[in-house]
């Protein structure tokens, strides 16, 4: 059974190298291997995907989602970028630090979640690939972790395995003697190595550039001319009445875009802005309106209704501004050459209306559509604006329209804020205050706040489905069974009592050497929690049949089980960037490598000081 066990464990490994199948596949080939040849049952097989680590993950990907969909993630990105001065090194350490010194009071997990969205805007924000950043934030976020006692699950363990054999536990911050230097050994092998040795892959996820593309639509729409912003004042005969009484499209070729409300009363039902004036819209006092028209009809409707007019910005930022938010968006549609609306007369605006959707313009040939009822021909286009909701119900017309480019990405790179956001932000920070005074268990935490950003509207449930990188929560989810098989025939066991019996004879530091290198092994291909528990009892029964003080053995413990550097297996956190920066199996054997071998000399060296035998 060993022997059997050994050469799954072998093969999967080897597949993950060889790169030829996805990880997750590789994940369940493995998985489903252990059940067929007796070493698992089936409960033990597929206990992965009711693992809490599992569940949270999911949770995690959500609450990302979360922030990312209602501005934080563009904001922060932005500021990202300011303090990084176009400096990709300036960025690298930036991210990197910030993992790390977040992991000492989050969850690794939660850290990444947190960070990767933003971490993938900036980087592409900056000039550089998400490869070259993601990977340093996972590592970051593992080194971080050994800052105190909670910072990840390892180091709990250690403290109380070291307390249940009479032995005083470490203090909070006992683990910051040897996590920050370590910390900062990472961030220097990161900026000047590291960094070569990351991958320059081409992921799909770059965000959506918003001045960049409302600029091509200013060129392609003429949308610069024709936009004005009017108060409504004391003496306009607009005040309290409705604008269907006007109608002032028909009399005055007119649109109003929308209403922002000068001296808005919720409790009245008076909201800030009207983005989508009705027909039973009234015009109050003070209020600004968003209009659509030529010159003269704009001057002709100021003198009828003595509307005072007010400036503009700059087009591409009056646009970002006042017409983009959280809520709404604009898109660019295109006719299809199998619509029913081919050869058909519209009056412009009046099909899109139907969906809740204002049309800002039309172009055909690449030249703007002034006129007001067109007959529409394959490849007509429209500039829209609506809320996202409603963009994302257009595309269920795509046998009458093409959607082009990415709203969803849009959406994701609006940099405002609106109630959302802070509701996004404020369940992330009821799970971080879940998780540091251990209220509840972190899948948990995860899971009531997922579940506020899910109810409140935040993100729609279908978005956060899709939010779920669910290549990394399989891979997880089919591995977990590895570590209860490597367990359960006792595999680890026999490999690491001959370790210890050859090595304690030589010298204290030599088995302290061989508990890192035998615990970072493990850590490679189980959870770093299954391997803590696994190395603990027995770092601790050589430490006392060699008189030793087992203190440095449980701190060699908890550091060489958040060395998972090698694999995209050995942690959570590997597994979570792996298809966002589009990293092989190889990559992190490639950069991981040194970065272990540092943290080993280092440990070796420092912990004995701090430490005695």
């Amino acid at each position: 059974m060993i022997y059997l066990m050994l050469l799954i464990l072998i093969l999967t490994i080897g597949l993950f190298i060889w790169g030829k199948f996805p990880p997750d596949v590789i994940a369940l080939i493995s998985m489903i291997s252990l059940y067929l040849t007796g070493i698992l049952n089936v409960t033990e097989t597929l206990s992965g995907f009711s693992n809490p680590t599992v569940i949270m993950i999911a949770a995690l990907f959500i609450i990302g989602e979360g922030i990312a969909q209602t501005g934080w993630t563009a904001m922060a990105g932005k500021k990202f970028i300011e303090w990084a001065g176009n400096s990709v090194p300036k960025l690298l350490v930036i991210v990197t630090l910030g993992a790390g010194i977040l992991s000492g009071f989050v969850s690794n997990t939660g850290t990444v979640a947190t960070l990767m969205p933003l971490t993938i805007s900036s980087a592409w924000g900056i000039g550089t690939l998400p490869s070259k950043m993601l990977m340093p934030v996972a590592f970051g976020s593992n080194t971080g972790g050994l800052l105190t006692l909670t910072g990840t699950p390892p180091n709990i363990i250690a403290s109380n395995a070291l307390s249940n054999a009479g032995f005083e536990g470490f203090s909070f911050f006992e683990f910051a003697l040897i996590g920050f230097p370590l910390l900062i050994i990472a961030l220097l092998y990161f900026r000047y190595i590291g960094f070569k040795l990351l991958p320059k892959n081409k992921t799909n996820n770059k965000p959506v550039n918003i001045e960049s593309t409302l600029h091509n639509w200013i060129e392609a729409y003429k949308v610069d001319s024709g936009y004005y912003r009017l108060r409504v004042r004391s003496i306009s005969p607009l005040l309290n009445t409705k604008i269907e009484a006007w109608q002032f499209e028909k009399n005055y070729h007119v649109s109003i875009i929308r209403i922002k409300r000068r001296h808005p009363n919720l409790l009245k039902g008076i909201p800030a802005f009207e983005e989508f004036p009705s027909p039973n819209t009234t015009f109050l006092y003070h209020d600004i309106i968003t209009v659509k028209g030529e010159t003269e009809a704009i001057n002709k409707i100021m003198i009828t209704f003595r509307l005072g007019l007010l400036p503009l910005e700059p087009i591409t930022d009056e646009l970002k501004h006042n017409l983009i938010n959280q809520e709404v968006g604009m898109t660019e549609v295109i006719v299809n050459p199998n619509s029913i609306l081919v050869g058909r007369k519209y009056k412009l605006g009046d099909y899109f209306k139907r969906f809740g959707i204002q049309l800002l313009a039309a172009s055909r040939n690449n030249k703007p559509l002034e006129e007001k009822d067109i007959v529409v021909k394959v490849g007509d286009s429209f500039l829209i604006r609506g809320t996202w909701e409603h963009i994302d119900d257009l595309k269920k017309q795509h046998e009458n329209l093409v959607i082009i480019g990415s709203p969803e990405g849009m959406a994701k790179n609006v940099e405002s804020l609106n109630l959302k956001s802070y509701i996004a932000l404020g369940a992330l920070f009821l799970m971080i205050i879940f998780m540091v005074f251990n209220l509840v268990p972190g899948s948990i935490a995860a899971l009531i706040s997922a579940g506020i950003v899910l109810l409140t509207g935040c993100v729609p449930i279908t978005k956060a489905y899709k939010g779920i990188s669910w290549t990394s929560v399989v891979m997880i989810a089919a591995m977990i069974p590895m570590g209860i098989a490597l367990q359960k025939t006792g595999t680890a066991q026999i490999i690491a009592n001959g370790l210890v019996r050859y090595l304690g004879s030589i010298h204290p530091i030599a088995l302290l050497g061989g508990v890192f290198l035998l615990t970072t092994t493990f850590s490679q291909v189980i959870n770093n929690s299954a391997t803590a528990v696994l190395m603990a009892p027995i770092a601790i029964l050589a430490a006392n049949s060699l008189n030793l003080s087992p203190a440095p053995f449980m701190i060699v413990v908890a550091i060489s089980a958040s060395t998972a550097f090698l694999t995209p297996i050995g942690t959570t956190t590997n597994a979570m960037v792996m298809t966002a920066g589009g990293y092989k199996f190889i990559d992190y054997l490639k950069v991981g490598a040194p970065l272990l071998f540092i943290f080993f000399i280092l440990t070796l060296i420092l912990v004995p000081v701090i430490w005695p035998f």
